[in-house]
């Protein structure tokens, strides 16, 4: 019997000797600063601040913040405030009666995500990526794998929603300049959040906001050259938003809301599906037979031939290794809301103003709703195993009205990736020794360096 493989992550400390261990790393990574008491209890506080900061990890409290019919927890400032000159009052972030106006006319464009319009795109974007990996193979040189997963999740993500490759000028400059973004944007910073009133406003950096400046720049570019198009040039995503119209008014977005809108499937379809494919990466490559598991499943299901959508739907160990990387390394770590009056959550109290975080990342590894929580076990996911699974706490999607739309799109993607590298690809990490941070998205702490051997 092969013994439990359990992944990096940050060791569990008491408050005040998390808060000494971020101060000290000077990181500003909150995954470090969770206290162990956040994996044993159904809600609490998480350290110590000003503002008041309580994590909710009960499946109930969870589905009341998140679900949030009293229009009492809406996304947090801290979040409106990171993404802001990236995507304004977009979907993403907006609330009450402005996000149900978006969702309504945003919601036709989903179609354009439907699984069988977008595979042509996945598998193009897969091209792209073997392609890559050919050459890098040719000169027997490494890789960052961060780098390689954000490029493919770009590309599709590209293909998609434009109807443009990575290869295009526009497109590289786009993919840069978000990875400007994502590194350096100021979400939370630990003194702030420990010091700072609720609803005070986080300067962003310079570079960061000249980044969100060109990426929207360009964004318009995009808009202008499909608003200008003759009608029916374009069966995509970006069409269909700007074809969308406001059911009371007629009216639809202006072209600022388009680049706000447009603007949220790049953040949330590229940046979360590069981390989550990161991560699976290393784990296929530090886990030998979970690899030669995938690999056996894939020749079974699809030998030597083309991986269609029809095998993809067939790969369900597969599948399964991708659902149990979401566990243990939810792309987005944190679902950070803040109380617009005072309330009670369960039993506690709440205050105006406080933050309550949903953190998938502490729900997924909590002693109480999972078996060996923080262990490497793609098979949890088995329907033999079913009975093991606590309903409410498997959220990397999020939950309620607001889950993410993208789920089966990027859970196709990643399973079509996936098995397309363990089938042709043997895979070596260079620096095993990584530890998960929060940022953006849950990331290694430094870029993971890789080199592939063809099979």
């Amino acid at each position: 019997m092969n013994s439990p493989y359990i992944p990096p992550r940050p060791v569990s400390l008491p408050a005040i000797v998390s808060l000494i261990r971020v101060l000290r790393q000077g990181d500003g990574d909150l995954l470090s600063l969770l206290p162990i008491t956040a994996y044993r209890d159904p809600i609490g506080p998480l350290g110590y601040s000003r503002r008041s900061i309580i994590i909710a990890n009960d499946p109930a409290l969870i589905r009341e913040v998140l679900s949030d019919e009293n229009e009492i927890f809406p996304k947090s400032d801290l979040m409106v405030n990171a993404t802001e000159a990236l995507i304004g009052d977009s979907i993403f972030v907006s609330s009450g009666d402005t996000w149900r106006r978006q969702r309504a006319m945003v919601d036709p464009a989903f179609t354009a995500m439907r699984i069988n319009r977008a595979f042509p795109a996945m598998s193009a974007g897969v091209d792209e990526a073997e392609a890559f990996f050919d050459k890098t193979l040719a000169q027997g040189r490494s890789f960052s794998l961060d780098k390689a997963m954000g490029h493919l999740a770009a590309d599709i993500i590209c293909r998609t929603v434009f109807s443009s490759s990575l290869k295009s000028e526009i497109a590289n400059q786009v993919f840069d300049d978000f990875a400007i973004f994502e590194r350096s944007v100021a979400q939370v910073e630990v003194l702030r959040l420990i010091f700072d009133k609720a609803w005070s406003k986080v300067p962003q950096k310079p570079d960061v906001l000249a980044a969100c400046a060109r990426i929207r720049s360009h964004l318009g570019t995009w808009i202008d050259g499909h608003r200008e198009a003759p009608k029916g040039t374009y069966d995509d995503i970006a069409s269909a938003v700007i074809a969308a119209r406001d059911e009371q008014t007629g009216e639809g977005f202006t072209r600022e809301e388009l680049i706000d809108q447009l603007g949220v499937f790049f953040l949330a379809g590229h940046e979360t599906t590069a981390s989550a494919l990161t991560w699976a990466v290393y784990l296929l490559a530090m886990h030998a037979p979970t690899r030669e598991r995938m690999r056996a499943e894939v020749q079974a299901v699809a030998g030597d031939d083309p991986i269609t959508i029809e095998h993809t739907k067939k790969l369900t160990f597969t599948r399964n290794m991708f659902r149990e990387t979401l566990r243990l390394y939810p792309p987005i770590t944190f679902l950070p809301r803040v109380a617009l009056q005072s309330t009670r959550l369960g039993k506690k109290r709440i205050k105006k103003g406080a933050l309550v975080m949903i953190a998938p990342w502490v729900v997924h590894r909590h002693q109480c709703y999972w078996k060996d929580p923080d262990v490497f076990d793609p098979d949890r996911f088995s329907p033999e195993r079913e009975a093991e699974m606590t309903p409410g706490c498997y959220i990397p999607f999020g939950q309620g009205q607001r889950l993410c739309s993208g789920a089966a799109f990027a859970t196709i993607e990643s399973t079509l990736f996936l098995a397309r590298l363990v089938r042709g690809h043997d895979i070596e990490i260079e620096n095993p020794d990584v530890r998960p941070v929060a940022r953006m998205t849950t990331r290694p702490n430094e870029q993971i360096m890789v080199k592939l051997q063809k099979r």
